[in-house]
């Protein structure tokens, strides 16, 4: 089973990184640290593995599948739950473009994996863009899971939030949810989108009456 650091270099060294690997192995072994960080509780390094492991089961859809899987690496490089908006994507994105600029990382693909990086802010994608919808649809596979994992799952996301009363917390929660719910489709890709779509909406759906 191939570790984490080999993961980080072998994705690192296809997107056209020129660091040793030792220096490549250091920074996949601190972005761990930071994946490891006291309030994380679902934005940890389980949900880096279950992101990389999606990236490398659908990677024939993406054309650049190293730069997703560095961005997986990166999308929540920086989390603070009690940051406000889109405060830790656009922190993680520009610890990204740095991390892999000092890594020999070629600047388009500092810039690009940067890119993905922000799009996790709303999961929202343009046109023709194959490697962020898979990134998008990586980050959000957890929606599509059994019964027991998602109870864990938002009992986890709910642990990240424990500084937001109750009341606030269902509010804001309920919010997304129902975002989530309006958009067309919540997977973008079609071979994930129907393998997951319905399981994601039950989920939802049954979060929300709760909720209620």
């Amino acid at each position: 089973m191939t570790s984490l650091p080999e993961a980080f270099r072998a994705a690192a060294r296809g997107a056209g990184a020129t660091a040793s690997d030792a220096d490549l192995d250091s920074a996949a072994n601190y972005l761990v640290g930071r994946w490891t960080e006291p309030q994380r509780h679902y934005h940890d390094v389980t949900h880096l593995a279950a992101v990389l492991e999606v990236v490398d089961r659908f990677a024939h859809l993406a054309p650049h599948p190293d730069r997703v899987r560095l961005a997986a690496w990166l999308h929540d490089a920086v989390y603070d739950p009690r940051a406000l908006g889109d405060a830790n994507e656009r922190d993680s994105a520009e610890f990204a473009e740095g991390l892999l600029t000092s890594l020999g990382a070629p600047a388009e693909v500092a810039v690009e994996v940067a890119r993905l990086v922000s799009l996790t802010a709303g999961h929202a994608t343009g046109e023709n863009d194959p490697d962020g919808e898979l990134l998008c649809d990586a980050d959000l596979s957890i929606l599509a899971a059994d019964t027991e994992r998602y109870v864990r799952y938002t009992s986890a996301i709910r642990r990240e939030y424990a500084h937001v009363p109750d009341d606030a917390f269902r509010g804001g929660r309920s919010r997304v949810l129902t975002e989530l719910l309006n958009l067309p489709s919540i997977y973008r890709h079609a071979e994930i989108r129907e393998q997951w779509e319905d399981r994601a909406r039950e989920n939802l759906r049954a979060e929300l009456e709760e909720l209620a």
